[in-house]
């Protein structure tokens, strides 16, 4: 099991990243693009641990969505 300082920086890398994404779609919002953000694949180590891998699916607010 992974000591505490090193599971404290995975978790401070998660949220640090999702602040980072989290303005990064405000931006695209801002300039005019509509965001969101899907689940691409769930990523599991083999002992009850896992995590949801996402893609963004970015369109232009002159873009129709397809079906």
């Amino acid at each position: 099991m992974p000591n505490s300082d090193a599971k404290e920086r995975a978790v401070d890398r998660v949220a640090e990243a999702s602040d980072r994404l989290n303005e990064a779609v405000r931006r695209a919002i801002e300039a005019g693009y509509s965001v969101e953000l899907v689940r691409a694949s769930r990523h599991h180590d083999g002992s009850g641990n896992w995590g949801d891998q996402i893609v963004p699916t970015v369109r232009d607010k002159g873009t129709e969505k397809s079906a």
